[in-house]
């Protein structure tokens, strides 16, 4: 028999989304279906630079915030 894993809950803006396994914040981002060119994450209090976001990998009771680029003049 196959091990399950737990399910793992992150909060993004505040709202709790089950996982079923941990995910690297694009895929998480897909998951939501936010277009990762036009925000800034927040990874538990800090800015997380674009550069880790693919090594980033959220696990449970992770906190993020996820805001909308917005251009204009």
């Amino acid at each position: 028999m196959v091990p399950v894993e737990p399910a793992i809950v992150v909060h993004v803006n505040g709202t709790p989304h089950t996982l079923r396994r941990s995910l690297s914040i694009p895929e998480l981002c897909d998951l939501l279906n936010i277009h990762p060119r036009l925000v800034a994450i927040e990874y538990n209090g800090e800015i997380l630079h674009r550069q880790f976001w693919e090594t980033t990998y959220v696990q449970a009771g992770d906190r993020l915030e996820i805001v909308t680029i917005v251009g204009g003049g």
